[in-house]
């Protein structure tokens, strides 16, 4: 620290120039590494393990939309299977219940039709025992 407070302007500006010329220096070191050889040959490396990366991942990703595609597929097929099976076995209830429907109504027509033979059959002889009375 004493140094720099007794060093005088022309000091200064010669230290700033220095800097400077270092500065660039090292700027032009590193330019000419990274157009070397070696480096473009580092960066090529580089992207090529960045293109094989990202093919895989874009094969995972295709990968798994083709599963999950099919996964869709094989339920949606199901839904709709169980739909169908759903609607046959409402068809089948439903005619069940016509069917009994229709034959309630058969063997109640049959009843009412015993009923009345039997009120006929009793009515006839109510008047065959009045004609044989009389």
């Amino acid at each position: 620290m004493d140094r720099s407070k007794n060093t005088g302007f022309a000091d200064r500006l010669s230290a700033a120039a220095e800097a400077k010329k270092a500065q660039l220096e090292r700027a032009a070191r590193a330019r000419s590494a990274a157009e070397s050889p070696a480096a473009v040959e580092q960066r090529t490396a580089r992207k090529a393990v960045r293109v094989a990366r990202d093919a895989r991942i874009a094969e995972r990703k295709a990968t798994k939309l083709a599963i999950e595609a099919r996964q869709a597929a094989a339920l949606a097929a199901a839904q709709a299977a169980e739909t169908a099976a759903r609607e046959v076995a409402l068809k089948a209830e439903q005619e069940a219940r016509d069917a009994e429907f229709t034959e309630r109504t058969a063997r109640e027509a049959a009843d009412e039709a015993e009923r009345q033979a039997a009120r006929d059959a009793r009515y006839a002889a109510r008047k065959a025992r009045k004609r044989k009375g009389k």
